[in-house]
């Protein structure tokens, strides 16, 4: 009896290392379901299932550029490591679209191209904690949620203890005192969030959730207006703030909960307040005022997007993520789209028709 004991409590010491809770019965995964993976190879070929495909089979061939360390906040291009930073953090997307092309063709050759990227980034990389660098991991986190089982197995064990890495290190490693409230917190609890749902560990997606609705109170005020508008007097940092919000928000529906409506609303308040700019009812004048300095640095350095009128376009994903909550904001998102197949992995994955 003693050893059976003994056996026991150390199974479930390995299964809360992994981050599989059995008491709370949520299914580990940070935004797809395994009901939606598998129902992907059903889905007759269309225009979007296409493009993923024509993606993937481009990144077949791909060498992973997988990096113990990335930074590209606060550098320009041709500065530090940010090329090579960027540049690796495409195997995220890469990930993914093959990922996704494996479920879609049933052909083990994606699914085993994924598994080479993300294996990989799992045997080398530990989280830096910085958002801003780190929010192509989202990308990440999806993949992982769409490889096979099979093709898990190899780096299973590294991967989740890196997701539970991610998950823990930025739900309890306090922000910064100068980003607490701005984009660079949006980015935090987006990826605090995935990780968190990953682990299927409802203490950890509580505090997730708590985080989420601090940065709405914080970030969004009564009126729609982001905290992020007043600091850099831009367009850009509105969206740049509320993308990972949105996808924060929709992970959690992808789980049956109900994040959109909370502190009351203010999610759909920010969206309203952006609209007319997204729109082209109205114009702004980007960074005209901005307070930081970083900002100015990169208008200097004839960076595009630093000075000049807001580009609309710019708002594309978030109303293509706002569509999936409120069907009011698809005609506004379909505008901003260059062609239809924009955002092909998202309409796959969570189409508006399942919401």
């Amino acid at each position: 009896m003693k050893i059976f004991r003994r056996d026991l409590l150390s199974c479930l010491l390995l299964l809360s290392v992994v981050g599989i809770s059995w008491a709370s019965g949520v299914t580990s995964y940070a935004f797809v379901t395994p009901t939606q993976a598998d129902a992907l190879g059903q889905q007759g070929r269309n225009e979007q299932a296409g493009v993923v495909l024509r993606a993937a089979a481009k990144a077949l061939d791909r060498t992973p550029h997988a990096m113990a360390k990335i930074h590209v906040e606060g550098s320009l291009p041709g500065q530090g490591i940010r090329d090579e930073s960027v540049e690796a953090l495409r195997d995220f997307t890469a990930a993914r679209d093959l990922a996704l092309a494996g479920r879609l063709s049933g052909e083990s050759r994606f699914a085993d191209a994924a598994a080479k990227l993300l294996g990989s980034w799992a045997a080398v990389y530990s989280p830096s904690l910085n958002p801003i660098d780190e929010t192509e991991f989202d990308s990440l986190f999806i993949a992982w949620d769409l490889l096979p089982e099979n093709a898990r197995q190899p780096s299973k064990a590294k991967m989740e203890k890196l997701i539970r890495a991610f998950a823990i290190g930025y739900l309890q490693t306090p922000p910064q005192r100068t980003t607490a409230v701005n984009n660079w917190n949006s980015h935090r609890v987006k990826l605090a969030t995935l990780a968190a749902f990953a682990t299927g560990d409802e203490h950890l997606i509580t505090q997730a959730h708590e985080r989420f609705k601090e940065q709405l109170r914080n970030n969004i005020d009564s009126r729609g207006k982001t905290y992020d508008f007043t600091q850099r007097d831009a367009l850009h940092y509105v969206v740049y703030s509320l993308e990972p919000l949105l996808m924060a928000a929709l992970a959690a529906q992808q789980h049956g909960q109900n994040w959109w409506n909370d502190e009351d609303s203010r999610l759909s308040l920010a969206l309203n307040w952006l609209r007319p700019y997204a729109s082209g009812e109205k114009t702004h004048i980007e960074f005209a005022k901005t307070t930081v300095k970083w900002d100015h640095v990169r208008r200097d350095a004839g960076l595009k997007g630093f000075d000049g009128m807001f580009d609309r376009k710019k708002a594309r994903l978030v109303y293509v993520l706002a569509a999936r909550f409120d069907r009011q904001y698809g005609e506004l998102a379909t505008s901003l789209r260059d062609a239809p197949w924009q955002d092909a992995w998202l309409s796959l994955i969570a189409p508006l028709s399942s919401q």
